[in-house]
């Protein structure tokens, strides 16, 4: 399979290019995956890149975008922070992949048994990974499914999992909020961002689809 090139990666909608990443989790589920020439895809990119989707995800070692994706060289654009959380660089990133490389989709992308969200909900502060945690902390507050003290940390894999999904639509909501130039990209229908999770055990990446937003009319919505 070949490296996408300015001609494909401009053929994309933003609804194609999330039918291209269900289709890629598909085949990485059931083991298959496209037959790659990684070096021939090195040499069709040497002089550029047009990946079709950007993908914020954790550090975990587990949840690498390429491989739950079954995408290849060139295909996409991989930022990793512990927890997918947004920051003013991540935000960067991001307008740079859509506004500057041709980007169609956002995806947000967070897993199960995540330990950075662990980390917020047991309220660990150590160094730098303080501050990083912290903006996980307003999705601990917001769940409120689970009421009792004592059940609210780390031990709870209910309350962590749901923890996680607030987090993940946290995200989405946040990158709107932060960058008039991928917002007004959403309004004009030139890309679209959702939210997504991806199952350690089973390989399985979930869409959520109450996060996809795409044009003005769902701007609004997220943004009320």
């Amino acid at each position: 399979m070949k490296a996408h090139s300015f001609e494909t990666q401009s053929s994309i909608t933003p609804t194609k290019a999330l039918e291209f990443l269900k289709e890629g989790n598909q085949r990485f589920v059931n083991n298959l995956k496209v037959s790659r020439n990684l070096l021939q895809q090195a040499n069709e990119t040497r002089d550029g890149q047009w990946p079709f989707a950007v993908i914020l995800s954790c550090i975990d070692s587990r949840t690498s975008a390429e491989l739950i994706f079954d995408q290849g060289l060139g295909d996409i654009f991989s930022i990793r922070i512990a927890g997918n959380v947004v920051n003013t660089d991540i935000i960067g990133s991001l307008e740079f992949a859509c506004k500057i490389a041709g980007s169609k989709l956002i995806v947000v992308l967070g897993h199960t048994s995540c330990g950075a969200i662990k980390g917020a909900c047991d309220h660990v502060e150590m160094g730098n990974l303080t501050d990083l945690l912290a903006k996980i902390q307003p999705a601990v507050y917001q769940e409120n499914t689970v009421m009792e003290p004592k059940q609210r940390n780390s031990k709870n894999a209910d309350f962590v999992e749901n923890v996680t999904d607030i987090n993940i639509k946290r995200s989405v909501k946040t990158i709107l909020n932060r960058s008039y130039i991928l917002e007004q990209m959403v309004e004009r229908g030139e890309i679209a961002i959702i939210g997504a999770k991806h199952h350690l055990d089973s390989g399985v990446v979930d869409f959520f689809e109450d996060t996809w937003i795409h044009n003005k009319s769902s701007v609004e919505v997220h943004m009320t």
